[in-house]
């Protein structure tokens, strides 16, 4: 007759950190399967790192990175701008596992912090787009031939579905209703920490003279690429992933690693630069929207 041999939990202190490092790699969206607390903790994270930072620079007398409005401003912003676009780009990578696994989370972390959404938000809210791509009601980005009608959906819609993904997943119950109230309002807050560390760190002039513009030109790009590349000029309303390559969206194909490219993105979502994906099934849409 055999015997089985259980052992007991490891609890050491490098197994709980092992431990730790095996469920940060996990996308954002599965751990919010796994944990209904997800997003209190990814928080509560967040404003440790945010008032640690704050409290750092106010012992060591850190200064403003610029002194006074002049030049540096005006030759600078152009490269704060791009920055900032091609921080989204790696934050969209990232939510497809496109670098390296060992940094991939990192990348996303560090680039979701320059662009204000931080990752975790990002990555759940478009995860579901590619689930439901262009469905009126379930996609976080329901298009609209006007642009800025899709820049209100795409805002209003991000709060709806992180709602919407919480609820189907734990049911959609008066308790459950109470928590994601309190869990917007600590995303809120802790997105002003956020906001307050960096102008802590920048200083009144780079802050309002590079962060806030290249911060409102690449939301505006963000939704700009979104509504594009979905055919948002389509003349049937019959909106869908299309590559785009010629102009100004060929020039920012070469500086954004493809991104245009979008229907090819759709066929293969972890490809870093679906400019180089080109399969004859797919062909190409050249429509540009007015």
């Amino acid at each position: 007759m055999s015997t089985t041999i259980t052992h007991p939990p490891d609890r050491s202190p490098f197994a709980r950190v092992r431990s730790l490092f095996a469920e940060l790699s996990l996308p954002p969206s599965a751990q919010l399967r796994r944990h209904h607390t997800f997003y209190l903790r990814y928080d509560g994270v967040w404003a440790v790192l945010c008032v640690g930072a704050l409290a750092w620079m106010t012992a060591v007398g850190h200064g403003p990175l610029l002194a006074g409005w002049g030049l540096p401003v005006v030759l600078l912003l152009p490269l704060v701008c791009y920055a900032q676009i091609l921080c989204s780009v790696f934050v969209h990578n990232a939510v497809h596992q496109s670098f390296p696994r060992r940094i991939n989370r990192l990348v996303g972390e560090l680039c979701g912090m320059v662009i204000l959404t931080r990752f975790a938000s990002w990555e759940i809210i478009h995860q579901r787009h590619h689930r439901y791509a262009d469905d009126p009601v379930r996609d976080p980005h329901p298009l609209h031939g006007s642009y800025f009608t899709f820049l209100v959906r795409t805002v209003v819609n991000v709060e709806v579905t992180l709602q919407a993904i919480f609820f189907e997943r734990y049911g959609d119950t008066p308790e459950n209703r109470r928590y994601e109230r309190l869990r917007a309002r600590v995303s809120y807050a802790t997105n002003l920490l956020l906001v307050a560390t960096w102008y802590r760190f920048c200083g009144p002039v780079a802050f309002f003279g590079l962060f806030v513009p290249a911060a409102i030109v690449g939301f505006l790009h963000l939704v700009h690429f979104n509504w594009s590349t979905h055919d948002a000029g389509s003349p049937t309303g019959t909106f869908r992933p299309i590559n785009i390559d010629r102009g100004l969206y060929k020039i920012g194909n070469r500086l954004l690693f493809g991104i245009y490219m979008h229907a090819n993105h759709h066929a293969r979502p972890g490809l870093f630069n679906p400019g180089r994906f080109n399969p004859g099934r797919l062909g190409q849409d050249a429509r540009v929207p007015s």
